[in-house]
């Protein structure tokens, strides 16, 4: 049995007639009458009675011809879908990400892809750098959203838009005037900073201050950069923050800083074996963002 001879069962059984069902299908008659016969013997049944004059389904028949409409249509669906997935206009994209990235050009990312890209759905995980690479590097996820590099065989990091750090004051704060700042300016302030474990960010931020001759006095550590900006704007202490992250919280201004704190441009992160077309296309439309949208 084959999706040939189903196929030409299904038109014999709409016509009713081998020599109107021959003429559609654009083949002769006797091959036709043929596959009929091998699928017949095939399943143990007569899908026809045959007589001179006319052509009529068995009960059997009926109930074939009720089930195989269902499968080729099931077939059908499935062609169109596996076609559209290899094309990148179907599937799945699950992405790995901090909840920072909610406060810059990604949202606005989701939502251009989405609608260029309806038959795709994109699930966005929260969770810790650290853990997205595991994640990434276990298929739980497809792409990971980094403030950094990743330093792996197996992973390929793609700069997508510019990020640079810059320090978030309270509003009112002494130096909330200024256009720009030094790093040895910040050394008599309260910091909320994120915790160094499992966020190369808040790493790098604080290598940048041994260089710079000292220790933070830090007040507060966090676990994510939403809630490092929401105590800046309390008033607990300044933060030093990517840019795309300050504008979405009130209370807070934000300085230039002079030195470059780390690279400033936040990656996709994905394996160097990723075969999703779907994937693909989401990387061309972020990397036509811009940080500051």
């Amino acid at each position: 049995m084959n999706l040939r001879q189903l196929r030409y069962f299904v038109v014999v059984a709409e016509e009713l007639s081998f020599t109107r069902a021959a003429d559609r299908l654009h083949i002769s008659q006797p091959p036709l009458s043929q596959q009929i016969a091998l699928l017949e013997e095939e399943l143990g049944v007569k899908l026809f009675t045959r007589s001179n004059r006319r052509v009529e389904l068995t009960e059997p028949g009926r109930v074939f011809l009720l089930d195989m409409r269902s499968t080729l249509n099931h077939i059908k669906n499935a062609t169109v879908r596996v076609r559209a997935i290899e094309q990148g206009l179907a599937g799945r994209i699950e992405v790995g990400l901090s909840s920072s990235h909610f406060l810059g050009p990604l949202p606005r990312l989701i939502f251009k892809y989405s609608r260029t890209h309806p038959g795709v759905a994109v699930a966005l995980n929260e969770m810790r750098p650290v853990d997205q690479i595991e994640a990434l590097l276990e298929r739980r996820v497809d792409i990971c959203i980094s403030r950094s590099p990743v330093d792996d065989l197996l992973l390929c990091s793609l700069p997508l838009w510019k990020d640079p750090a810059v320090v978030a004051l309270p509003l009112g704060h002494r130096l909330a005037e200024r256009r720009e700042l030094k790093i040895a300016d910040l050394k008599k302030e309260n910091f909320v900073l994120l915790r160094r474990e499992g966020s190369p960010f808040a790493q790098h931020i604080h290598e940048r201050f041994a260089v710079a001759g000292f220790l933070p006095n830090i007040v507060q550590t966090v676990e994510e950069i939403p809630a490092q900006l929401y105590l800046v704007a309390a008033g607990l202490g300044i933060a030093i923050v990517p840019q795309s992250t300050r504008a979405r919280i009130p209370g807070i201004a934000s300085c230039r800083l002079t030195e470059i704190i780390m690279k400033t441009d936040v990656y996709g992160v994905i394996r160097k074996d990723n075969q999703k077309k779907a994937l693909d296309a989401f990387l061309k439309e972020a990397r036509q963002l811009k940080g500051d949208e």
